[in-house]
């Protein structure tokens, strides 16, 4: 479809106390989190409470404010992101009258390029981008079927059209399931796993659970334990759940590109005390699986780049779990605007004594860090990795950038209107909301 200009209806904020229908369009499928226990971390199309339509799309060529959004070249980066690679004013009135003939926006007085590209991008995540790409959502919970006292996992690795946003066009990518990130597999630790891949790639593969005492036979390493699933084949890697912690399943053959182009999901082991997990340890509400890639499609967050990314929301005073993982090839620092992290875990192993906090944590690749974030200051926070290049470019943010929108009942979030209210004069906040849907 022409994805040039989407126009994205929002509905207005529910009043208190109202039921929401959660309609197809308000209900964001799939969560970036599961979690036995836990409320999994849903989130409906985030709107601004006065109900505009948002409209994102088309930014100019230097001086016209008309032509396309610059897209991420294939390494992550905005090379080109705009003709001019520079701040000059843009064309427009003193009144931020429309650009000139043929320009989709309207400009801001005093306004350059940059500001315009850098607002739509904004606009489209405050519109709720990662709501519409049509395409399975990541880290979708894998139920197993049960074999006596196995739990059975059966997945398809295959070629699949994926998109990082809404602009720019699908990418031929690698999938278990049909998605990128592949399906969220969750287990018991002591937990007797059989997990079942059938390669319907015209190449061959091989899988490895990253973290998990195995036996060498299942270890996944093609060439050493076993021969590469070949086109066509199936290959079970059975074993027992375990340490406990924050784990990944991935590639191990051809891993640079396979790996690259999508063949990673995340496999939790829940601890066998349930007094041990995350909600009854530190009173989280939210488990967000949280894995980043850096290869194809550029700079991700559980396979979208921002503006599609997905924000993590919760009301003032919740307590969070994220559970960061590095599948890429580059070492990535978080860094959380408005409240710090408390590190409490790494590759699984419970930190104890040794947790600390920070504002920033940097993740290697393989790495697996768990945090907890007490949301204790109400707004829009972003939420993005401070190796700056991965995070922004002249055309604004992209990449490896979202959002953590912190909500109190009492009082709403204030964000700058769209663009072209902006344009208009309308410079000042407006009420936004967005809603977190009782998925217990």
């Amino acid at each position: 479809m022409d994805t040039s200009v989407i126009n994205l209806p929002i509905e207005p904020a529910l009043p208190e106390g109202a039921v929401d229908p959660f309609t197809r369009r308000r209900f964001l499928r799939v969560a970036v989190v599961a979690g036995g226990g836990v409320v999994a971390a849903t989130i409906a199309a985030c709107a601004p409470a006065t109900a505009p339509t948002w409209t994102f799309g088309p930014v100019s060529s230097p001086g016209s404010v008309a032509g396309p959004v610059p897209s991420p070249s294939a390494n992550g980066s905005r090379a080109t992101a705009l003709p001019s690679m520079d701040h000059s004013v843009a064309s427009a009135g003193p009144s931020g009258s429309p650009a000139p003939s043929g320009s989709a926006v309207a400009v801001p007085p005093g306004w350059s390029d940059h500001d315009v590209a850098a607002k739509l991008g904004v606009d489209r995540f405050l519109a709720a981008e990662y709501d519409h790409l049509d395409q399975p959502s990541p880290n979708q919970p894998l139920k197993p079927e049960l074999d006596g006292g196995v739990k059975v996992f059966r997945l398809t690795i295959g070629a699949i059209k994926h998109r990082i946003d809404a602009v720019n066009q699908p990418l031929d990518a690698l999938g278990f399931n049909g998605a990128w990130t592949g399906p969220l597999l969750r287990v018991v630790e002591g937990d007797r796993v059989r997990a079942i891949f059938k390669n319907d790639l015209n190449e061959t593969t091989g899988i490895h659970f990253h973290g998990q005492d195995l036996p060498n036979a299942v270890d996944g390493v093609p060439m050493i334990t076993q021969p590469p699933i070949v086109p066509g084949a199936e290959f079970a890697y059975e074993f027992v759940a375990g340490p406990a912690g924050s784990h990944m399943y991935h590639s191990h053959h051809n891993a640079t590109d396979q790996v690259g182009r999508g063949l990673l999901g995340a496999f939790i082991v829940d601890p066998k005390d349930p007094k041990d997990r995350p909600d009854a340890l530190y009173g989280v509400s939210q488990d967000i699986v949280w894995i980043s890639n850096d290869q194809l499609g550029g700079f991700t967050i559980n396979g979208r780049g921002f503006p599609a990314t997905y924000p993590i929301v919760a009301k003032l005073g919740d307590k969070i779990l994220v559970r960061f993982m590095n599948e890429g090839v580059m070492t990535h620092p978080w860094h959380l605007h408005g409240q710090p992290m408390r590190v409490v875990a790494r590759d699984g192993y419970p930190l104890g004594a040794a947790a600390f906090t920070c504002d920033t944590l940097g993740v290697n690749p393989g790495e697996r860090w768990d945090v907890v974030i007490e949301c204790r200051n109400p707004g829009v926070w972003a939420f993005h990795c401070h190796i700056l290049p991965h995070a922004e470019a002249m055309a604004g943010m992209f990449g490896m950038v979202t959002a953590l929108i912190v909500q109190d009942g009492a009082a709403a979030i204030q964000v700058l209107p769209p663009l072209a209210d902006v344009a208009l004069g309308q410079t000042s906040t407006v009420p936004y909301v967005c809603a977190i849907p009782n998925r217990t």
